[in-house]
C-alpha cells in the first residue's frame, strides 16, 4: 500500500489538487474522504465535481442532508455521499451502496460512518487542516494504486 502526502496552501490549491486528481481518475472507482469539519472534503469534492462535469460554475450542493448527490458525467455517474448522518453502517443500503460499489465514481464524506462496510479497495484522502492558517491542509492518500 503506497502512501504520498500534499501539502496545499490554500483553497485554491485544494481546488487545483482537486481538479488534477479527478484527471486521473478513471471508473468505477471509490474514493473516501476523511478528516473533521473544516478540513476541506467539501472544497476538494466540489472542486473534483465541475472538473468531471467540465463547468466551473456548477452548482454543487453538499449532500449533508440528502445523504447523496448523483451527477452525470462523461465518465459516467459520479455519486457524491456525506454519510456524516448515518446512525448505524447498513442505513448506507438505502441510498444506492451497491450501485456505488459496482460501477461509476464515487466520493464518499464521512467514511468513517460505515464501520465494517467500508471497501477495502477503496482510495483514501485523509484532510487535515494546518493550525496556522485557515486556509491551509495536508492531505494524505492511501489505498489502491
Amino acid at each position: 500500500m503506497t502512501e504520498e502526502t500534499h501539502q496545499l496552501k490554500s483553497i485554491e490549491e485544494t481546488e487545483a489538487f482537486a481538479r488534477a486528481f479527478a484527471e486521473k481518475t478513471t471508473a468505477p472507482c471509490m474514493i473516501l474522504l476523511k478528516g473533521d469539519l473544516g478540513a476541506g472534503k467539501t472544497t476538494f469534492a466540489r472542486a473534483f465535481i465541475r472538473y468531471l462535469l467540465n463547468d466551473a460554475e456548477a452548482l454543487i450542493p453538499s449532500p449533508t442532508y440528502t445523504l447523496i448527490q448523483e451527477y452525470e458525467t462523461p465518465r459516467g455517474i459520479l455519486r457524491h455521499f456525506d454519510l456524516y448522518r448515518l446512525t448505524a453502517p447498513e442505513e448506507v443500503y438505502e441510498i444506492g451502496w451497491e450501485d456505488a460499489l459496482q460501477n461509476g465514481i464515487a466520493l464518499v464524506e464521512w467514511p468513517e460512518n460505515l464501520g465494517y462496510l467500508a471497501p477495502k479497495d477503496a482510495l483514501t484522502l485523509a484532510f487535515s487542516p494546518d493550525p496556522a492558517s485557515d486556509e491551509a491542509r495536508t492531505v494524505t492518500i492511501w489505498g489502491r494504486d
